[in-house]
């Protein structure tokens, strides 16, 4: 019986001491760095909202050049087809995600319910939209959240991937309707990102 617990510590140790990051020859013998660790930690207070035409959110990421590298999270109702019936729920996720030609396993990867009110986190792991890690770059978190009908909030936080952990400045833009949104505005608030690596 002793035998065989050592036999686990001495495996546990031996797995335990393995590098996080390795490195993985591809065909053009360039060594892509991998590295399973997150990328970055996005969180905010979220505190749901009464009545309809609100509450839905999304976060992804994009590159450099402004091109959708993966989605992290939308809500449930509109990715599953909720944006067809209300086109002002978080449009430009719809839009930059393809959503329209996403597969029911590519949405049901990133959808979720709509949170109850409180502390929420994303993590996103440094890999695109196929899984595959990217390279150290520059990169944007982009936090979309439909406050009432036509009414929008576009957090945008830059990721300088690769360059050690910082807390970057978030930006803050709100696209209103004719609707006084003031109340709304409270739907996602202390928003923080991470950059872990």
């Amino acid at each position: 019986m002793n035998k065989f617990f050592i036999i686990i510590l001495l495996t546990v140790l031996v797995f335990s001491c393995v590098p996080n990051k390795q490195a993985v020859q591809q065909d053009s013998q360039q060594p892509v760095v991998t590295d399973s660790s997150p990328a970055a930690e996005l969180t905010f207070i979220y505190t749901r909202q009464s009545g309809s035409a609100s509450n839905q959110y999304a976060v992804w990421i994009e590159n450099a050049q402004g091109q959708h590298i993966k989605s992290i999270y939308a809500s449930k109702w509109t990715a599953d087809g909720g944006y067809s019936r209300r086109p002002t729920s978080i449009p430009l996720w719809i839009k930059q995600s393809d959503r329209p030609n996403m597969t029911k396993a590519q949405v049901e990867a990133v959808s979720g319910a709509t949170p109850r009110t409180g502390d929420v986190t994303h993590i996103w792991d440094g890999t695109d939209s196929n899984g595959e890690f990217v390279p150290d770059g520059d990169y944007m978190l982009i936090l979309e959240a439909t406050l009432r009908w036509e009414n929008q909030v576009y957090y945008r936080v830059p990721i300088a991937l690769g360059q050690g952990a910082a807390t970057p400045q978030v930006s803050i833009e709100y696209v209103s309707g004719d609707r006084d949104t003031t109340a709304e505005r409270a739907m996602i608030s202390n928003v923080v990102v991470k950059v872990l690596r």
